[in-house]
Parts: structure tokens; sequence; C-alpha cells
């Protein structure tokens, strides 16, 4: 394929290096994995993100010797099928610690997500776009809004995270109504993302948009009016969701109209200071990020504890944190399952844990520094805390987390086995 064939939203640095590896998977993980290195990165921690269209709409022996790849260029190990490059991938010196696919609510079904929990994926970016009916409908999304919640739903009864993609300032919405679905999306229990990629509308020739904008009848806002929606959208954040990203990274001489910044989050946070208003998303409060903006780092760490009903379940969010500074150093995501969770490994009496994460400088596994974060016992205290809590509050026999391939071992260590694509402990 040539640049101009691929889709016109999918015109990233990523997919231009995939285009320079003829699309091999194997390629482009080695040649990645060497760049990061040279570049001076530790590249003990690789997670995949599985971009550019709906990759399980493609035909299953392409998915399998895709994934297949993905793996065996991490161990060096020739796989003959998925099974056998996961269990190598295990035990390989650069762990996979996730992969994120992307997808949408019609390619989101059990069996979907079945097949991707054997690919060891943990994370789930579904287009979205907009939660309004007529909106959907008039962008030919191709699905309805309550595919979207039905997709949520079983999506995080099977232990993934979900990523949303939102598209503000689409045609017919206007800046009220933007916001409005935003505040749906937040606190209606049929949403509830655990993240966010915010994708301001751009028109890109050759799209319908395109054809709407240069006849008048698409007008986008205004360069100072987007920064305002943005600030607006993102002091709606919940503490327990992380902004991915705020724009994408198109090169903007392929854009007609839309984004004219490059910097358009830090644009917003400065808008959201005038305002008097603040972003407490996953993000912007990581310790990671506060000590190279701020440079303040964490003194006095709790654990804090939120709880919140979403897509049929019970969530509870933990995590440690400086509460007089508002930084965050780690965090679980653990879900009580709806009746209706269709994994037989989770049926009856079986909470999960969606996430672990400690966040700071990337620390190879199993060393200790004792100026980072990660490693520092908070990732084991905080699943002790999930046990205890599955175990009195929720009545549960077993804990299962999804975990990515790499990090297995890091679960057997505190008494767990693989079950399944997950790792169970049975809770005394």
């Amino acid at each position: 394929l040539s640049s101009h064939q691929l889709h016109r939203e999918y015109l990233y640095p990523t997919s231009m290096r995939a285009i320079r590896a003829h699309y091999d998977p194997y390629l482009q993980t080695r040649h990645r994995v060497e760049q990061l290195k040279q570049l001076g990165h530790s590249v003990d921690k690789v997670e995949f993100i599985v971009m550019g269209g709906t990759f399980m709409a493609l035909p299953e022996d392409y998915r399998d010797y895709f994934i297949k790849n993905l793996h065996d260029a991490l161990s060096g190990h020739t796989s003959n099928n998925v099974a056998e490059a996961v269990r190598y991938s295990e035990c390989s010196k650069t762990k996979c610690v996730g992969i994120t696919i992307e997808t949408r609510p019609d390619y989101c079904l059990k069996r979907h997500l079945s097949d991707m929990l054997t690919y060891g994926c943990t994370r789930l970016e579904i287009g979205v776009q907009s939660v309004y009916e007529d909106v959907a409908r008039d962008t030919n999304r191709g699905h309805t809004v309550r595919s979207v919640c039905e997709s949520f739903h079983l999506a995080k009864d099977a232990g993934f995270k979900v990523v949303s993609h939102m598209m503000p300032d689409l045609p017919n919405v206007g800046m009220e109504r933007d916001v409005e679905q935003f505040i749906e999306f937040f606190e209606n229990p049929l949403f509830r993302p655990d993240g966010l990629k915010l994708y301001p509308t751009l028109v890109i020739r050759g799209t319908g948009l395109y054809e709407l904008w240069k006849t008048g009848r698409y007008k986008s806002c205004s360069p100072s009016a987007l920064v305002d929606l943005i600030a607006r959208i993102l002091a709606l954040v919940p503490p327990w969701t992380r902004v991915y990203r705020v724009q994408r990274d198109i090169p903007m001489p392929l854009v007609s109209s839309g984004v004219e910044h490059g910097n358009l989050r830090e644009l917003a946070l400065a808008r959201m200071k005038d305002m008097g208003t603040e972003c407490r998303d996953v993000r912007t409060r990581e310790v990671g990020i506060q000590e190279i903006h701020h440079k303040v780092q964490p003194y006095q760490v709790e654990l804090i504890r939120r709880d919140y009903a979403a897509n049929g379940g019970w969530e509870t969010f933990l995590s440690y944190e400086d509460p007089e500074q508002d930084i965050l150093i780690g965090l679980l995501r653990l879900r009580r399952c709806s009746p209706q969770s269709f994994r037989p490994e989770l049926k009856g009496g079986t909470s999960i844990v969606r996430e672990l994460h400690v966040y700071g400088s990337v620390v190879p596994v199993s060393s200790r520094d004792p100026n980072k974060f990660q490693h520092q016992g908070f990732g084991m205290m905080l699943m002790e805390e999930a046990e205890r809590i599955a175990r009195e509050e929720h009545g549960a026999y077993k804990l299962a987390v999804i975990s990515g391939v790499g990090t297995r071992n890091y679960y057997r260590k505190m008494g767990y086995e693989l079950e399944g694509p997950y790792m169970i402990k049975r809770l005394e």
C-alpha cells in the first residue's frame, strides 16, 4: 500500500514506519526496539498498540500470524502458533507488559474478546466519537450508541481496560452540546471509560467532511474556542480516568481545517488555570509528570479508595497518592463483575484486577532504585488490599488478574497461577 491508499485517519509516523517495514510485524518490532535502544531508552518492557483500522475485522489466520510475530520478535523464538509464541514471550528478556488493540463496538463481541485474551491483549481502544445517536447516524459510524454501552460492559466483564476515542466539534453538535455529552460520558454508569483519547475533528482532503467544509456546510471551531472546549472537557474528567491523547499526530500540511496548534493539551491546561479549574485525570497527577513539569516529589503517601458503579459491575479504584500535592504513585482497578460475565474462569464468586500500574521511572523488572517509584512495594500493597476487598466485601473465593504476558511471573511470586488467559489466586 502507498500512503495515499491508507485510510485518511491513519497518517501517523507509526503508519509510515509500518510502510517502511512493508507491514511485517516482526521487522516493525525489531526495528523499533533497536531504535529506542539507540536513543538511550531502557527496553526491558514493551507495550504494543495494534492501530490503524479494525484489527479484529481481519481474517483469523492473518491476525494469528501478526500477533505470533510480535511475541516472537521479543523472544527471538520462531513459534508454530500464538499459544507457543505467548509461552516463550513470558520468559523473554524484553517483556511484553501489554497489548492494546483498536476496535469498534461491532468487533468487540464475545468471540472477539476471547480471541484478544489469547493474544495477551489487556486494553481495548474503542472508537465511540459521540454519545448522540443522531451524530453516530450522520457520521456513518455503522453502529448504535447502545452497542457502545454493550461493548463496554462485555469488555470490562472480561477484565479489559477500556479506552474510548471521542471526537469533539463534529457537525451539528456545537460547544454546549459537546460539553453535555462529556458530562453524560463520565457520569452515566453505562459509559464511564478507564481512558480517553480526545481527537477534535479534522478536515482532511478526500473525505466526505471535506466536501461539507468546502461548500460551507461545516465550519470548524475557531482555535481559541477549541482550546476553551478542551479545557471545559478536561475539567470534567474523573480522577480514575486517564486522558492518553488530546489530538491526532497527523502532519499539519494534510489538514485543511481543524486543530491549528500542535500543543493543544498544554494550551487547554493553561486556559484552565485562567478559568480557576483543574484537570485531575490520571496522567496529569502521575508522579513522573509532576516531577518533570513542577519539580515536586511526593512527601506524605497514603492509600486512597474510590468506588463507583460502571457497566453492570462495581469498580474500586485504589491508589497510592500524596493527597496534599495531588500526586499519584500507583493505581489498581478492581471489578466485581456483573452476573452476565461470559468467561468461564470469572463465573460465580470471582473478582478481577483489570489494571495494576505504578508510575515513575521505568525500573528493570526485579531491580530496585531508592529514588524510583516502580518496584518499591506499592504494587504488592495494592494487590493485598484488592485481595482483602474481594474476599471480605465481594464475598469472592477467587481473584483474577488480566496480566501482560511478560508480567505473569510477577503474579506467580504472589501465589497466582495461570488459568486460561488470566492469573488466578484462590482466596483463603
